[in-house]
């Protein structure tokens, strides 16, 4: 940080600016009738059904077949697991074992315009794809890549069943039982990887998720196979559920659907969003009259902040779809902001304070940010505390923190509630960035501009120039 040039002002500035009106605009290009994006705006983001609606939907096993209830177990796991494929945490799915039915109830697409519910459950009513393939290897968009793209060991169709089972120590285990076809495809890559040092692993993929990747231990030859190191007996369950999603006898099929109307409505989402860019152009007013070029500089960094956060819900990129923004998000967004403007109050404060103490400029911003950054620290750390407790509570049993933290997270049980989830989510983002933005960006363009003879002057930070 001593050693900040004066382009660097510059260069992050530029940087936030381009990211600040990538995140809401986006970029793409028309060639007649065709339009490719290349960065996703904020018109892209997918809403919840509290704010645009969506759709409710009853699946059924085709007329003829009774579908037992673990399979009926199984049909739910692979809707789930496509749902949050999706990035899409504003959902509910239930199973009617009396009546073998699946209900489903998820947003529309962002990019929906007919809001017509046949086409939009085309998404989750295909029975899922499942496989089995060598290694573990992924590109950047967690997509099979490599040996892991090249060799697919078996097809859904070579697993006969699999069954969460507990060993004789009490551990949690997935016993597999595989087709003539499928013992036979195991035996030649097991035998092949259970030489390899370190031992090669078989990674389970539904659709483009991988959903688990077990370390080969044996060679198996009579179509018999057990993955062990789970976690707890719900996620053998959870996971033999998948597998067996891949080997159901039926396709789903749409035994009815409607439209959901928004319990809140855009007009509410509107209406926070202009109550967002009202109080963002006050606290920037506020923060230039009164920290002066702290305050500008505190501007820029909370635009960067804000920046951050659409991206963090649009996607950004076309390959990654964008997560569901429910009105419960906005308020993290906003609470995260708030954070934001808190941080570079204590920072400006304390410059202020060490300028008035008669400490060099140089001195003062070194001296100011280091004090500050420990009652920065302590306040953000407790908000990211409580948001992955809040997404690892009441998000998707798949999603990553759950996973992270399942020895506390298991007491909970499986729970999805997108309003919450989606809150905690936005707050993770916001704070992380905060001390992306409020502390780093802010320091580097603060120690950087002070370098220029017109920004040298004191009252500028808060002193009295001699």
């Amino acid at each position: 940080m001593k050693k900040v040039g004066k382009p660097v002002f510059f260069i992050v500035a530029l940087l936030i600016v381009f990211l600040t009106y990538t995140s809401f605009f986006g970029i793409s290009t028309q060639y007649g009738d065709v339009t490719k994006t290349w960065i996703k705006g904020a018109d892209t983001i997918r809403w919840g059904i509290d704010i645009r609606g969506g759709v409710d939907v009853t699946f059924t096993p085709p007329e003829g077949v009774d579908a037992t209830e673990d399979e009926l177990a199984a049909a739910q796991a692979v809707i789930e697991t496509r749902l949050i494929n999706q990035n899409i945490a504003d959902y509910e799915v239930y199973k009617d074992t009396a009546k073998d039915r699946i209900i489903v109830r998820f947003p529309w697409k962002e990019n929906e315009t007919d809001f017509n519910p046949e086409e939009a459950i085309q998404e989750l009513g295909e029975t899922a794809l499942l496989s089995f393939r060598e290694g573990m290897e992924t590109d950047e968009n967690g997509l099979p890549a490599g040996i892991t793209a090249e060799n697919v060991i078996l097809s859904g169709n070579m697993v006969e069943s699999a069954q969460a089972v507990v060993d004789q120590q009490g551990l949690p285990l997935v016993s597999l039982k595989l087709t003539s076809e499928g013992a036979k495809a195991f035996d030649e890559a097991t035998g092949r990887l259970s030489q390899e040092s370190p031992k090669g692993r078989i990674s389970i993929w539904m659709d483009e998720l991988m959903i688990s990747a077990p370390e080969v231990q044996a060679h198996i030859t009579d179509g018999n196979a057990v993955i062990s190191n789970i976690g707890d007996i719900e996620e053998a369950k959870d996971l033999a559920n998948k597998i067996n999603a891949g080997a159901l006898p039926f396709k789903l099929e749409t035994e009815n659907y409607n439209s959901i109307s928004p319990t809140l409505g855009m007009g509410a989402r509107d209406a926070m969003v202009l109550a967002g860019v009202i109080a963002f152009i006050l606290i920037a007013i506020f923060m230039i009259l009164y920290y002066r070029l702290n305050g500008v500089v505190a501007v820029i960094a909370l635009m960067g902040q804000v920046a951050g956060i659409i991206i963090g819900v649009t996607g950004y990129f076309p390959a990654i779809p964008s997560f569901t923004l429910t009105l419960p998000g906005l308020c993290g967004m906003i609470l995260s902001i708030g954070m934001g403007v808190d941080a570079n109050v204590i920072t400006a404060e304390r410059i202020k304070e060490e300028v008035r103490a008669g400490k060099t400029l140089d001195g003062a911003i070194d001296s100011g940010f280091e004090r500050g950054f420990a009652a920065i620290f302590d306040s953000n750390i407790t908000m990211i505390i409580v948001a992955v407790i809040l997404m690892g509570s009441f998000g998707p049993t798949d999603s990553l923190f759950a996973k992270m933290l399942s020895p506390i997270f298991s007491m909970f049980g499986p729970a999805t509630a997108g309003n919450i989830y989606s809150f905690g989510y936005t707050l993770l983002v916001g704070v992380i960035l905060n001390f992306i933005m409020g502390v780093t960006a802010t320091r580097l363009m603060l120690k950087s501009i002070s370098k220029f003879k017109p920004f040298r002057k004191l009252w500028l930070y808060g002193g009295v120039d001699e």
